[in-house]
């Protein structure tokens, strides 16, 4: 195995190369830094290191495995976080001038999780301001481009984790979701993302503005992103738990997927709609990975919950924005989330969704619909995001509305895995698109056990041309 094949290879890979001492955290470190120093100038994905205090850690990891002492399942792999995520000892912007100089005294409770388990963190990655975007680009780093094809976007806005993940500067990455910031790039950048459901992993340390991360944001999660389905498993299974102050008295204990095949799996599709109508070339990778499912065994039947297309998205609307409103500017953040009382409304009506969706998952176990309307696009920051414009099947639409499908997802709070399914045309070497696999409340296992059996079928992670 060359360097760069190791330094790409996923994250349960190399914790086992680790651990059966085939290569040391140090050697990984080491190649990670490497690797950054040669190709992130074209990507622009990593913005803060750490390299003298991860290189103490990555040597004091290897000391202990020459020891025989216990390990985590993540020991000594090195890893980036988005910017927007506090870790002890290393500046967190938010991606907002306003924070160019903060350095968190502690770390997340995510992050904690990580390091617990072994993880050694050296870096942070690119995010827009805020978090507020679905391109990654700011006043404080700049823009950061898809290792696919630098002339267009990650995504966003966990854009940077996902770039890193896809060119090989980091182990795995954890980013933040709300309106599809994990799995939107995850999908631009052709790696596996999870969105699990919401309250799973604690999202405390996460910064959307000055004086952030104390509390938690309606609809926002922690998810993984990685270069395979098993890692997110393995990820979950290190992150999910309630918050530190809540764990005196609760556990998590998320069931396990019953299944072991793709066989007898009851599936749903919702595939395309006329109200956010699917790139055609893509909605055809879509509808053969459907076909893929069918040919393994699963029943495949194109039928969704009980919900239009325009209702849910209507909720999502008026939920999110007094969950981002902390981040706008005083002038119009008011305005913006609107009233408590009119946020209650909204919550019974969410109530209702929900339950809606609940019970058709009584009759299916998996429901497989877009991640976006088209796959990663060309670099446009011109403007308000609402005047952005786009052009899906030689109609030109909002940019704003490619990530109607996340919001769908996002506002009832359910787990969602992103996998890629192919290439469509673009750039030199074809654009990656992903899929997402959702599963019913809190069962994350489901989701991600689904991921890796289609993984096993699609053929998934590709190491981009860069």
């Amino acid at each position: 195995m060359t360097d760069d094949e190791l330094l790409l290879a996923p994250a349960h890979r190399l914790a086992a190369a680790v651990r059966d001492k085939e290569v040391s955290s140090r050697e990984l470190l080491d190649g990670y830094l490497a690797r950054i120093e040669r190709l992130n100038p074209a990507i622009n994905a990593v913005v803060t290191l750490d390299v003298e205090r991860a290189q103490v850690g990555a040597d004091a990891a290897d000391a202990a495995l020459a020891r025989g002492d216990a390990v985590g399942p993540l020991h000594g792999l090195p890893i980036t976080i988005k910017d927007a995520i506090e870790v002890e000892g290393i500046r967190a912007t938010g991606g907002a001038t306003e924070l160019a100089d903060h350095v968190p005294t502690a770390d997340a409770a995510a992050v904690a999780r990580l390091k617990a388990a072994g993880a050694v963190v050296f870096g942070k990655t690119n995010v827009p301001r805020w978090s507020g975007d679905f391109q990654t680009f700011n006043d404080l780093f700049g823009q950061t481009n898809n290792p696919w094809d630098v002339t267009r976007t990650t995504g966003g806005s966990s854009g940077g984790a996902a770039a890193a993940v896809a060119a090989g500067f980091t182990s795995f990455e954890v980013g933040t979701d709300i309106g599809g910031s994990v799995r939107i790039p995850s999908h631009c950048c052709g790696v596996f993302g999870l969105k699990p459901s919401f309250g799973v992993i604690p999202q405390r340390g996460y910064l959307d503005h000055v004086g952030g991360g104390t509390t938690d944001a309606d609809i926002n999660v922690f998810g993984p992103i990685a270069r395979s389905a098993s890692d997110l498993d393995l990820l979950l299974g290190v992150l999910a738990g309630p918050e530190p102050e809540r764990a005196v008295a609760w556990h998590l204990d998320l069931p396990e997927a019953d299944f072991t095949s793709l066989a007898g799996l009851r599936v749903g599709t919702w595939l395309d709609d006329p109200a956010c109508p699917v790139d055609s070339e893509y909605c055809a990778l879509l509808r053969a990975a459907a076909d893929a499912l069918a040919d393994a065994g699963a029943r495949v039947d194109d039928a969704h919950p009980p919900v239009t297309f325009g209702e849910q998205h209507s909720l999502f609307t008026r939920m999110i924005l007094p969950a981002i409103s902390p981040s706008l500017p005083d002038a119009v953040s008011d305005t913006m989330a609107g009233s408590h009382r009119a946020w209650l409304r909204a919550e019974e009506e969410r109530a209702a969704v929900r339950a809606r969706w609940a019970e058709w998952f009584t009759g299916y176990d998996l429901l497989l619909c877009p991640a976006m309307t088209i796959p990663a696009f060309p670099h446009d920051h011109a403007g308000d995001l609402p005047a952005r414009r786009i052009v899906v099947n030689r109609e030109e639409r909002s940019l704003a509305d490619t990530i109607q499908w996340l919001g769908l997802v996002g506002v009832v709070g359910l787990p969602a895995a992103v996998v890629p399914i192919g290439l469509v045309a673009g750039g030199a070497a074809g654009l990656p698109v992903g899929m997402q696999i959702v599963a019913p409340y809190l069962h994350d296992r489901r989701a991600v056990r689904a991921a890796e059996l289609v993984d096993q079928v699609l053929g998934a992670y590709s190491r981009p041309p860069l």
